[in-house]
């Protein structure tokens, strides 16, 4: 399994709205210039945050994004499988997979739904309010 640019650019995003939070919208410039991505990339990303209810957006004057939860109840989970997909390490295991017609006779079926449940489990048992505790140094998330 590998995590996309997209996905870890939104989980940087993410962390930077939390921290940066306050009742007004943040505007989208000062978190490229902050988090130095692309704005145009940035504009997909944030597009599907807010189509996924992570964020809410409003434009014109005094515009932007902010986040409309409490940082402690997104997880990495909710952004990842917004950005990545559901994650599944193999197609067979995909939400929109058709059954597959070897699962009674698979060896390997039981391991990767083992691992699947794992990585599904451990994302889901981090927040952005996890993540904002990380002594990183400054606006600039390395993920």
């Amino acid at each position: 399994m590998k995590i996309s640019t997209r996905g870890r650019y939104a989980l940087r995003v993410m962390i930077d709205f939390a921290e940066h939070s306050s009742e007004n919208y943040i505007p989208l410039r000062d978190v490229v210039a902050r988090q130095d991505i692309s704005q145009k990339y940035l504009e997909g990303i944030m597009t599907d945050l807010s189509k996924a209810g992570m964020l809410d957006g409003q434009h014109g004057k005094g515009g932007g994004y902010k986040l409309n939860r409490s940082p402690d109840q997104i997880t990495v989970l909710d952004v990842l499988q917004t950005t990545e997909g559901d994650l599944a390490p193999i197609s067979c295991l995909g939400s929109s997979a058709e059954p597959c017609s070897r699962a009674a006779e698979c060896r390997t079926l039981p391991m990767w739904e083992k691992f699947y449940a794992l990585v599904r489990e451990y994302f889901s048992g981090i927040t952005l309010a996890d993540l904002m505790l990380t002594d990183a140094g400054g606006d600039n998330y390395v993920i």
